[in-house]
């Protein structure tokens, strides 16, 4: 008589749904929940974020050591990050979902009072004069020093990731997920007026010089550290770092930043 082997039931994904403190977020996670079950976030295979995009930089970096992936869905006001926010088929959307591979920037920051302060940031690191007075920063990149004096608001340098955030706001390039540079973009610069800014390999290191740090104060801005009164800050990739967000089939996150450079 023949013997006939049944295969195992793969094993359920497991998944943590994490939301904002916004009301439909917290909803939205309630049913889904129910629906779908849930489990600790360490013990997950992906993480399902509901929020915005804030939310989604915030989990991003709650998994910073497990690199759980993230699954986001648009229940905040911004969702440039998000995927639409469905309740049906969504094990089906997480397995046939792609990938987006991002890398974090690592700032280290020195303050007047000689204290040193670090973080990363997943979109840009930004540096904003604290007064009414314009701040003068010295640029250097790579040890070599490329802009002597910059008297603007503030500069930054943004991941692909970050190029369609803060970046693009201040006329900033979009820049493509797999291009390998960084954007580095003054802010409403007043000298050297034509300074448009620079794209930079993604193995560059920045180093940003205060001057006159006592009359013109300035912080410095990784995602949500922010350090006051710093005299010296430098950045570079942490290509040994690597976050995946995933996004639904046909919506991959390329494509997103290819149809925001048509966007009228």
């Amino acid at each position: 008589m023949r013997a006939f082997v049944t295969e195992p039931a793969p094993a359920p994904l497991r998944i943590a749904f994490s939301a904002s403190d916004r009301p439909e977020a917290q909803a939205a996670r309630e049913r889904l929940v129910a629906r779908y079950g849930s489990v600790e976030p360490g013990d997950a295979q992906v993480i399902v974020a509901l929020g915005g995009d804030g939310f989604m930089l915030e989990t991003l970096h709650t998994v910073m050591d497990q690199r759980t992936p993230v699954f986001g869905m648009n229940r905040g006001s911004v969702g440039f990050l998000m995927n639409d926010f469905e309740e049906e088929g969504l094990l089906e959307r997480l397995a046939g979902a792609g990938r987006a591979v991002i890398h974090p920037l690592q700032m280290d920051a020195w303050t007047e009072a000689g204290q040193a302060h670090s973080g990363l940031a997943i979109n840009e690191v930004s540096l904003l004069r604290q007064t009414r007075q314009s701040a003068k920063l010295r640029i250097s990149v790579d040890g070599r020093v490329r802009l002597e004096e910059l008297s603007c608001d503030g500069c930054m340098l943004a991941t692909a990731a970050g190029s369609t955030a803060y970046n693009l706001s201040a006329h900033g390039p979009i820049i493509p997920l797999d291009s390998r540079v960084l954007a580095l973009t003054p802010i409403s610069a007043f000298r050297p007026r034509r300074w448009r800014g620079a794209l930079l390999p993604h193995q560059s290191k920045v180093c940003f010089e205060v001057l006159e740090p006592d009359k013109r104060p300035v912080s410095a801005t990784a995602d949500d550290l922010e350090i006051r009164r710093v005299a010296r800050v430098e950045v570079r990739e942490r290509r040994d770092i690597a976050l995946t967000m995933l996004f639904d089939a046909g919506r991959s996150f390329e494509e997103r930043v290819l149809a925001e450079q048509f966007a009228s």
